[in-house]
């Protein structure tokens, strides 16, 4: 018998969509995290194993709409935060922790994520955790600090690297070498706003939305702790749980580094025809390879 994938072609069909809207039946509450309240979303059967989609630097909850119903359906319970600083989480930061800090860093955005994970934890279980870009950095940090709550990972168009991550990027990576956190993120936003990548006239009209309220410390925050990423991969390797590096042939970063990260974590490569963002261009084969990797991990 032949097997009929049909995500390439659903991928291929996906419309214009409104970037606000979730599917029915997604619950919006916040979470309590050591940084302060953090916008969340929540869908799914509520007795089923969770699913935690941890959007990236400048990002939100909304960049997995198409995903949600996916996991949703598939018997999973999917949620999503916005990172500290970030969208509708704008109001967390470290002025809010015990004792303040002056700066996001990654203990703030690794104690988020705990907390995160830790919330309803008793009752569902490891969770299967998604990192997108950035939170795959801290996603690996947390693993290698708290693998029992981990189920699976997937690192989805992070940095295959440590260190000054950007020095790996295409092109212009090298010329990252002497700018300061502040003139890349400058770099970042000028970009993301003037739409290079070419996403539809809805996507540009919401991301554009969103930066009104996401913090611009944050995003400079960020970008500096991107360019001192801690090396955990031989940690993160000598974990058992199933890892998948999915990322798109044309993301950031080379196809040939992300090949041999995901050779020295010991995980899975999967690559989609699209950029940096295959959580909205190719959600259908994203989730199916999430799917097979969970099913795996039984």
């Amino acid at each position: 018998m032949t097997v009929i994938d049909d995500a390439p072609g659903r991928d291929r069909a996906i419309p214009d969509v409104d970037w606000h809207v979730f599917p029915e039946g997604t619950v919006r509450d916040v979470l309590e995290a050591p940084s302060g309240s953090l916008a969340r979303v929540r869908l799914g059967p509520e007795d089923g194993p969770r699913v935690l989609l941890l959007p990236g630097v400048t990002g939100s909850k909304e960049d997995f709409v198409l995903m949600f119903p996916l996991l949703a359906d598939a018997g999973y319970r999917v949620e999503s935060i916005d990172l500290a600083g970030q969208y509708e989480s704008w109001q967390a930061g470290p002025w809010n922790l015990d004792p303040p800090r002056p700066r996001y860093d990654y203990r703030l955005f690794a104690d988020d994520f705990i907390a995160a994970l830790e919330d309803g934890f008793d009752e569902s279980g490891p969770v299967h955790v998604l990192g997108y870009s950035f939170a795959g950095l801290v996603a690996q940090q947390v693993l290698v600090e708290r693998s029992e709550f981990f189920a699976s990972l997937t690192l989805l168009s992070t940095p295959p690297a440590a260190g000054q991550v950007f020095r790996g990027v295409k092109r212009i990576g090298r010329l990252s070498a002497g700018a300061s956190p502040r003139t890349g993120a400058a770099l970042l936003l000028w970009g993301i706003r003037n739409n290079l990548n070419r996403v539809p006239p809805r996507r540009i009209a919401f991301v554009r939305e969103r930066f009104a309220l996401t913090r611009r410390d944050s995003v400079n925050d960020i970008v500096g702790l991107m360019m001192t990423t801690p090396d955990v991969s031989r940690a993160v390797a000598a974990l058992p749980i199933p890892k998948l590096v999915a990322v798109g042939e044309h993301d950031l970063w080379p196809t040939t580094e992300h090949a041999e990260y995901a050779r020295a974590i010991g995980g899975e490569l999967r690559l989609y025809p699209t950029g940096h963002s295959p959580c909205e261009t190719t959600p259908h084969q994203l989730t199916r390879d999430m799917l097979a990797m969970f099913a795996a991990a039984l």
